[in-house]
């Protein structure tokens, strides 16, 4: 038992009907620099819980507390949940993105420490795999972060931190599809997108953001080819 001011507080009791506000961890690039990206996350509205450096002897930057929102997903949908900043935990990545054109690469101890802390936190509240995304899976309309150099296969077999396909059950929806796929409904490959758990509208037709939605997932999935173009591969994956 505890008080506040002439209040008495039984905390011996717990109730069952609770879980935990962070529900989704989701990563992003800065497209700008160390020092940049500190003054954007802590002086502008824009923040998140956590920042990677690229430099190798700092320390991973803690800006805003687990239990607060950090303003890093703006709109955002995954399967039925929309605005992302209230369930979820942002770590942002320092790297340029494709701020000069071309995507620029990650540095290996930047993605052993987003690693770590992924881990800790997905273990910490309890947070499923299919929950660990990124910004460009949460808003394909108009983000492209963490893109196509982000190993997300890497830290499935390396670290088993989320999302990654069985080769050999790809090959064999290829090898089901290859003559097949001109045949499918675009409506088809849109539900399944939206099943999966893309924001997507079910529009029957190849539009812009049906290729948007297939391009943020070639670049988590199938990062050698993200055309935005449904082919064979993508469709088995």
């Amino acid at each position: 038992r505890n008080s506040i001011g002439n209040i008495t507080i039984n905390s011996d009791y717990t109730s069952e009907g609770q879980n935990y506000r962070q529900r989704f961890i989701i990563l992003h690039y800065t497209a700008i620099g160390k020092e940049g990206s500190l003054k954007t996350l802590t002086k502008e509205e824009v923040s998140a819980h956590y920042l990677v450096s690229d430099q190798k002897n700092d320390p991973v930057y803690y800006l805003v507390d687990e239990s607060k929102r950090a303003w890093h997903a703006g709109a955002s949908e995954w399967k039925t949940t929309k605005n992302l900043n209230d369930s979820s935990v942002g770590i942002e990545i320092v790297n340029d993105g494709d701020a000069h054109g071309s995507f620029v690469p990650y540095k290996n101890f930047q993605i052993k420490n987003v690693a770590v802390l992924v881990k800790y936190l997905a273990d910490k509240y309890q947070i499923p795999a299919t929950n660990i995304l990124g910004h460009e899976d949460i808003a394909p309309q108009r983000k492209s972060d963490p893109g196509p150099l982000f190993p997300w296969q890497e830290l499935y077999q390396k670290y088993n931190i989320g999302m990654w396909y069985d080769n050999e059950t790809k090959n064999n929806y290829e090898r089901e599809y290859e003559t097949k796929l001109s045949m499918i409904p675009v409506s088809d490959v849109q539900r399944e997108l939206n099943k999966f758990g893309y924001g997507i509208s079910i529009t029957g037709s190849w539009d812009k953001q049906t290729k948007n939605v297939i391009k943020a997932f070639q670049h988590h999935f199938r990062p050698s080819n993200y055309s935005g173009e449904m082919d064979v591969e993508t469709f088995a994956i």
